[in-house]
């Protein structure tokens, strides 16, 4: 019987990382970098590579993201791996960077997401009770 892929060196699909790193420093561009490596192997993903930019001037064309561009047109590339969607740059230029990502048949893979509004938590402290022509507070148990 043969052994569940688990026990097995699996290769999964191929993703290069993108990283917008102005003014950084190195621990924390080594930090960055082992964020994405681990975020490869828990989802099974294989980083070949990460492309890094330093200027804060660089537009949507730089050659960092010219490079990117360029290895996600090679076969078997899955997709392009950044901490957060602020890595590809301001707002006006991540959308466009966003766009020509997936205009190659390339997935943009983010491994923190934009914040999304938590619910309100519910008052376990006081309730109010509307009935008409009376109003009451009535205290709750926590």
């Amino acid at each position: 019987m043969e052994p569940l892929t688990e026990y097995r060196l699996v290769s999964g699909p191929v993703v290069y990382g993108f990283l917008r790193l102005v003014r950084v420093s190195e621990a924390r561009q080594e930090a960055l970098i082992a964020s994405l490596a681990e975020y490869c192997r828990s989802h099974e993903l294989e980083l070949s590579g990460v492309f890094t930019e330093r200027e804060a001037s660089a537009g949507p064309g730089s050659a960092a993201f010219t490079g990117l561009l360029d290895v996600l047109a090679l076969p078997d590339v899955y997709g392009v791996l950044a901490p957060a969607a602020s890595h590809l740059g301001p707002k006006a230029i991540a959308a466009e960077r966003g766009r020509r990502i997936k205009a190659v048949g390339s997935r943009l893979l983010l491994v923190r997401r934009a914040h999304t509004a938590c619910p309100p938590a519910a008052s376990t402290a006081v309730a109010r009770r509307h009935s008409p022509g009376t109003t009451s507070l009535l205290e709750t148990e926590s």
